[in-house]
C-alpha cells in the first residue's frame, strides 16, 4: 500500500544529521523515492528548530535558517500549506492527543493531507497506535 509521508521534526533532525532510522522508516522513504513522490515537511518544523537551536538545543554551524533551507533543498521535499484550517483542526483533534501544540500541528497536517507521519516521539506513536494518525516509527 503507498504511504504519502510528512516528517515530524525529529526526523528531519535526524536524517539531516545523518542518524539512523529504524529499517521500517528507511523502507517507507526508499518506497516513495523509487516512485517519485515528495515527502512532506511541515512548515512549523522550522520554528521549531529554530526555537531548539535559541534554546541551545540544536547546534550546527549553519544558522537554523540556512540548515532547513539546505535540507529541504537536499531532496525531493514539500512543505504543505500550514493553513488556517490546520491550525483551528489541531485544537479539536479525537481522542486523547499530545499537549504539545507543535505536535497537534503536525498531526493535523497529516490528517488533513492523509499522510503518514515518520517520528520517534512516543506521545504520537501512541496516539497514531489508537488510530488517529497513521504513524511510521523512525
Amino acid at each position: 500500500m503507498m504511504q504519502l509521508l510528512l516528517l515530524d521534526t525529529c526526523a528531519v533532525i535526524w536524517m539531516g544529521e545523518n542518524d539512523a532510522l529504524s529499517d521500517a522508516a528507511v523502507a517507507a522513504l526508499d518506497a516513495a523515492n523509487d516512485r517519485g513522490e515528495q515527502v512532506a515537511i511541515s512548515p512549523i518544523s522550522a520554528w521549531e528548530i529554530g526555537m531548539l537551536a535559541a534554546k541551545g538545543k540544536f547546534a550546527s554551524p549553519l544558522s537554523p535558517a540556512a540548515w532547513f533551507s539546505r535540507f529541504v533543498s537536499g531532496g525531493n521535499y514539500a512543505l504543505p500549506v500550514l493553513s488556517p484550517e490546520v491550525l483551528i483542526d489541531s485544537s479539536f483533534l479525537p481522542g486523547k492527543p499530545p499537549n504539545d501544540p507543535i505536535d497537534r500541528i503536525i498531526i493535523a497536517t497529516a490528517r488533513q493531507h492523509d499522510l503518514t507521519l515518520v517520528t520517534r516521539d512516543r506521545r504520537i506513536i501512541d496516539y497514531g497506535s489508537a488510530g488517529h494518525v497513521s504513524v511510521i516509527e523512525c
